[in-house]
């Protein structure tokens, strides 16, 4: 089983050394909602890391909050470290929080095409193995619905088979504290990985390839 990535490893052994005991005994639990009295919904994603995903998201109006953490394997409670060396059968993955009368489930699925390498089921940029592979999770009929849809059009514009997969939610396990708002509490560490990753130049080639969107 392939594992993280050397430059992601490296950041999180230096980070970790900063890390208060407090942070570091932090363990996953089931993500609860955004406390708020407005209407919330949720959408699951997995797009390679969560450090630039959960940053990806957090950029839309209509987005409350965006909670870095792992889905789709048995394990419960499941640390980092034994996420990503792999095995557990989890993703890592991002729950986005949103306001439905400002943002729709179908536009935040449609922006995750833009924000992850739908061709690559081996992991996603510099990051390698099944933890990091690209999905969505719908959490009712109506998202599935919504999901399948926009996959089928979007495979229109796709010079290649998308093989980003969708798979019904099961428990999200919110991640350690440490790896929430990462790309904020560590800018410098979270923009050097993001580079060196070739994250972005790839998914711009993506873009470069795309078929005109139909009418």
């Amino acid at each position: 089983m392939m594992k993280i990535s050397w430059i992601k490893a490296g950041l999180l052994s230096t980070a970790l050394v900063c890390t208060t005991a407090i942070a570091l005994a932090a363990t996953s639990t089931a993500s609860p909602p955004p406390n708020a009295n407005t209407e919330t919904d949720s959408a699951i994603f997995a797009g390679g890391c969560f450090w630039c995903s959960e940053s990806d998201y957090e950029k839309l109006k209509g987005v409350k909050e965006v909670v870095s953490g792992y889905i789709g394997g048995k394990s419960k409670n499941p640390s980092y470290q034994q996420v990503s060396g792999g095995g557990t059968g989890h993703y890592e993955a991002v729950k986005v929080f949103y306001d439905p009368s400002v943002i729709s489930y179908d536009t935040l699925v449609n922006y995750f095409w833009s924000h992850h390498d739908y061709l690559d089921d081996g992991g996603q940029f510099c990051d390698r193995g099944s933890q990091y592979a690209p999905a969505i999770f719908p959490q009712s009929e109506q998202q599935l619905n919504i999901a399948k849809s926009s996959l089928a059009a979007f495979q229109q514009r796709v010079k290649g088979k998308i093989v980003t997969k969708i798979v019904p939610a099961s428990t999200f396990y919110a991640a350690e504290d440490y790896h929430q708002n990462y790309y904020k509490t560590n800018p410098v560490r979270y923009h050097y990985y993001r580079l060196s990753c070739g994250r972005d130049s790839r998914i711009e080639a993506l873009k470069a390839n795309l078929k005109p969107a139909r009418n």
